[in-house]
């Protein structure tokens, strides 16, 4: 990790079909290049892992409350007792629903906004460079 990157592994559970749970493990990576995404990569077997860009604000708020819309889904949830986070995932090659451990995503989350605290995203980021790289490739 350097001063301007956050990561962790986090175990969390895939549930399956008949509502069991599959154990997997996750990296998250934050940057303060790119402020305001978080990015989880889903260890699936042998092959390259599985790459999905959150918002970091849909996962803090998904915290308290149901949020997102479409392909993307969180909300607070108790699994056995423990407090979890439901991701639910949809692309077109299917839909997957995650039970995240709630303790180790939010001390995750707290490095970020240390890095990078909630509304000063825009000091971290060249705005220029951002709306050049936009308007080269359209």
């Amino acid at each position: 990790m350097n001063s301007t990157t956050v990561t962790a592994e986090l175990g969390l559970r895939l549930v399956v079909p008949d509502r069991t749970t599959v154990p997997l493990l996750a990296g998250l990576s934050y940057t303060a290049e790119d402020p305001y995404a978080i990015r989880m990569a889903f260890h699936v077997g042998n092959d390259e892992p599985v790459e999905w860009i959150f918002a970091r604000e849909l996962l803090t708020v998904g915290i308290v409350r149901r949020v997102g819309e479409g392909d993307v889904q969180v909300w607070p949830a108790r699994s056995d007792g423990e407090r979890t986070l439901n991701i639910s995932l949809t692309s077109p090659f299917g839909q997957a629903l995650f039970e995240v451990p709630l303790a180790p995503l939010t001390q995750f989350l707290h490095r970020t906004f240390e890095l990078v605290p909630a509304g000063r995203e825009t000091d971290f980021m060249d705005l220029d460079e951002e709306l050049t790289n936009m308007l080269w490739s359209s």
